[in-house]
């Protein structure tokens, strides 16, 4: 069998983010700051690490301020330059993207994560392709699609991230029916969308990271509404499990879901902690603060 190499990744972010108003009033969710990065940036560099070359992002209104993100900067970079701020220029330069890297496409309609996905189906082509959704950020020693491509080039077909959720939170989630749990992967029978508690085939929630082959693009094209009356891309990879081409993979790492506050905040203290130059500072303030906790108790 012949595996097609991944090197396309769709990135859909043309949601509104209204779980961060006022925030999200002026700008894009996707270009909000863990510690001083974005959330856009971290999905980036996720992708290249795991070999993407061509990145295409699905955007809608009110999203310029994420395309200006990956635009040059020469007024910052000749300012730095200027004060011989070495270290701070190859900050900057570590988020240049080569011209021509990432392409836009307007999902003019928000008519769910399925939709979006098949608004690249264009730039796609007749390719596999990646789908990295920024809300989920997620810390690994080797970046979760890197993994994900690596189990990919032995298996093809198409691979979604997986892990294990609490029962009462598979509601939340896209949920496989496991036919054979092989350890790291696991071959789907079934998926189901946001189950109703007590429902779910299983607690192995799929996230937002996603190997796909075009196949998935033409069920899209049908655009039969799922759960919540939106397209979902769970119901178009659905469709590829009667031909044994959908396995979960149990990555290794911490998702973060950066789509919720608390969930942001998680992150926010894992990956300041995870600094060399905030670790120490930070961990005295987070101790001052649980002391004061304990003593207001």
């Amino acid at each position: 069998m012949s595996i097609r190499k991944v090197t396309k990744a769709v990135f859909p972010v043309a949601g509104l983010g209204t779980r961060f108003l006022p925030a999200t009033k002026s700008i894009p969710k996707e270009i909000m700051t863990l510690v001083d990065r974005p959330l856009i940036q971290y999905a980036i560099d996720e992708a290249r690490a795991a070999g993407i070359e061509d990145f295409i992002f699905v955007t809608s209104r009110g999203k310029s301020a994420l395309e200006d993100y990956f635009d040059a900067a020469p007024i910052i970079e000749a300012e730095l330059k200027a004060k011989n701020k070495t270290d701070l220029l190859e900050v900057l330069h570590a988020t240049d993207m080569e011209s021509g890297a990432i392409a836009y496409v307007r999902q003019q309609k928000a008519l769910g994560l399925g939709h979006a996905v098949w608004c690249a189906r264009k730039l796609v082509g007749n390719e596999p392709f990646a789908v990295l959704l920024p809300d989920d950020v997620i810390a690994a020693e080797r970046s979760c699609l890197a993994q994900m491509v690596d189990a990919y080039n032995e298996i093809g077909g198409n691979i979604v991230a997986a892990m294990e959720v609490a029962p009462a939170k598979t509601s939340s989630y896209g949920v496989l029916d496991v036919a054979e749990d092989m350890g790291s992967l696991v071959r789907v029978r079934g998926m189901v969308e946001k189950p109703k508690p007590g429902e779910a085939p299983s607690n192995l929630a799929v996230i937002g990271r996603y190997i796909l082959q075009p196949a998935v693009m033409e069920h899209l094209h049908e655009k039969k509404l799922g759960a919540g009356g939106e397209i979902q891309l769970t119901d178009a990879i659905a469709r590829e499990t009667s031909k044994g081409l959908v396995h979960g993979f149990r990555f290794r790492g911490q998702r973060y879901d950066c789509g919720s506050k608390a969930g942001f905040l998680q992150a926010t203290v894992a990956f300041g902690l995870a600094r060399d130059d905030l670790r120490e500072e930070f961990a005295a303030y987070l101790n001052d603060v649980h002391a004061l906790q304990k003593a207001a108790q």
